[in-house]
């Protein structure tokens, strides 16, 4: 599962969650748009934007780990399809996230084996 094509899933997908939170802290007028009406004026919109960079970064670096890929692989998946569906009016601008998402898509089902192994070792009837 540690093939060239996978780290190459891995990179990209990593990349697009670390430009965002890096991006924002010298343009944070440029991200805070992108935020559904409903999470906006909760916290002040900079702490907002940063705490989302912060687990985008986090989601991020975990990828680039290569540790138990099909969680942060995921969660990038329902991250991005959320963005699109918030922002169907700059569908222009965020359809891109849907072809990133089913990278993160092809991680999380290339992994779920492994993931599976993990959750069923050491369970059998007998255990109960």
């Amino acid at each position: 599962m540690h093939s060239l094509a996978f780290l190459s899933l891995r990179v990209g997908l990593a990349f697009a969650f670390l430009y965002p939170p890096l991006n924002a802290l010298v343009d944070p007028n440029s991200w805070i748009g992108y935020f559904p009406w409903f999470t906006r004026g909760i916290v002040p919109d900079e702490v907002l934007l940063h705490a989302f960079g912060v687990v985008e970064a986090i989601i991020a670096l975990w990828l680039l780990s290569g540790w138990r890929i099909f969680i942060p692989s995921i969660l990038a998946t329902a991250m991005l399809v959320g963005i699109v569906v918030f922002n169907i009016p700059n569908f222009q601008v965020v359809f891109r996230d849907l072809s990133i998402a089913a990278m993160s898509l092809a991680l999380a089902l290339k992994s779920w084996p492994e993931e599976k192994g993990r959750l069923t070792s050491g369970y059998s009837a007998t255990s109960r």
